[in-house]
């Protein structure tokens, strides 16, 4: 069947777009690992979709001018028009399936819709190894598995890199003799794994898993079957809990400073926690900001020493020692306002400030299977040495499993391992057959 999408630029935009019904737009970019994960995703839905939408490509370094004109300063972006209205979501960034087919509903009457769902059919993949999850434990584990010659397929709900990828720099990775960009490291390592012949589900919906019989659903449609599956879902930022986080979460409320740090150019900044990565990153906040002010619920910091110093030298950063934070509000000239609470006496104050970073740990993404798997007392998957679960033939490997250090390069060792463990039991089952 031909594809059913067409390459056009600007000036073909108001015929193409704007006098063309309903029509699906992706401005993409060439070098671009999102637009990479878009593209397979959206030439199957134009050969389900496309009797009744329009699929355009619009390559967006050569048409910036119009790009910029609707908005679109990222690739890829994907807009939807219906009689040259935009309509429904921007979408940009790692783009699901499930959200491109929500958009691409919404432009069609109800009973079109059902007609053009009887054309999706169920697709079954089986392989050697499925990993869920694309940090450093996932990609070195399919590293060494594509190259056992085993066919390992990478499942993750985001792109490849995980949480390295939000990371300002990177200075304890060996390799580097000088401090690597987080994302650039994980570019590094993703087309290694490429190039080793990992095969790449990214920005997926995981659906349902079945850890016992190997099934897992991605996007409702393919079930992937294996012979071994690895989780490598990592972990997520802790959120305190507190009023008003949720309400400004995004909104003056964040909780990595690579990504929002630069917005607080000589402003002020909260940071809530005294950890590793509270204090790094306080570091890293203090290039931008004219004031950081660090509250802490311990009455002495938990970060390593040599970070320590560094905060402790910062004449831009102060501390208030055992306090925890109880509330967040926005006041009438528009500054935060951060209710908290000293934890000797009970008593309370506000600390007005222009937003704040929440470091308050982290927490194992494991919802999809928790209640299958045995975890250690804070949540974490327990594993063996060699990475292996309570349940046969499922492996667990970095920031989800249990473990003292959680590093960039424990993460790596645990996917070497269970890559190592996962080959070798697969080679004896063939070998038994």
């Amino acid at each position: 069947m031909a594809e059913k999408i067409i390459y056009i630029n600007s000036d073909q935009y108001k015929d193409e777009v704007l006098e063309a019904g309903n029509v699906v737009v992706d401005f993409y970019s060439t070098e671009c690992p999102p637009c990479e994960a878009l593209a397979s995703k959206y030439e199957g839905l134009s050969e389900i979709y496309g009797d009744d939408i329009k699929f355009i490509k619009i390559f967006r370094q050569e048409n910036r001018e119009l790009a910029e004109s609707l908005d679109v300063f990222s690739s890829p972006t994907v807009l939807f028009y219906q009689n040259g209205r935009l309509t429904g979501d921007v979408l940009n960034g790692g783009i699901k399936r499930s959200d491109l087919i929500k958009n691409l509903d919404a432009l069609l009457p109800e009973e079109r819709v059902k007609e053009i769902k009887l054309k999706i059919k169920p697709v079954e993949t089986e392989c050697g190894v499925l990993i869920i999850g694309g940090g450093p434990a996932g990609l070195t584990a399919g590293i060494y598995l594509a190259q056992a010659k085993i066919k390992t397929i990478l499942a993750d709900i985001a792109l490849p890199g995980g949480q390295v990828t939000t990371t300002h720099l990177v200075s304890n990775y060996p390799g580097f003799d000088k401090p690597v960009e987080g994302f650039m490291l994980m570019h590094y390592i993703t087309e290694q794994a490429k190039n080793a012949g990992v095969i790449f589900r990214p920005a997926v919906d995981i659906t349902d898993a079945d850890l016992k019989s190997k099934k897992v659903l991605i996007d409702g449609y393919e079930t992937i079957t294996a012979k071994k599956i690895i989780i490598a879902t990592g972990s997520s930022y802790r959120e305190l809990k507190v009023p008003g986080e949720r309400e400004y979460k995004g909104k003056g409320i964040s909780y990595c400073a690579t990504c929002d740090a630069k917005y607080f150019e000589d402003k002020h900044a909260l940071v809530i926690g005294g950890g590793n990565s509270a204090i790094e990153e306080s570091l890293f906040i203090t290039k931008f900001a004219r004031k950081v002010t660090i509250v802490h619920q311990f009455d002495k910091l938990q970060a390593n020493r040599a970070a320590q110093e560094k905060a402790f030298a910062n004449k831009k950063i102060e501390f208030i020692f055992e306090h925890e934070p109880r509330e967040f509000k926005r006041s009438d000239n528009g500054k935060m306002e951060v209710l908290i609470e000293e934890l000797k006496t009970g008593n309370h104050k506000t600390v007005e400030c222009d937003g704040a970073f929440i470091f308050a740990g982290m927490k194992p993404n494991l919802d999809l299977f928790k209640e299958e798997l045995k975890l250690d007392q804070w949540g974490y998957v327990d594993t063996d040495e060699n990475m292996r679960t309570s349940i046969e033939g499922v492996f667990a490997i970095g920031d989800v499993k249990s473990k003292a250090y959680r590093q960039i390069t424990t993460a790596v060792s645990d996917g070497t391992i269970a890559a190592i463990t996962a080959a070798r039991e697969i080679e004896e089952m063939e070998g038994q057959n």
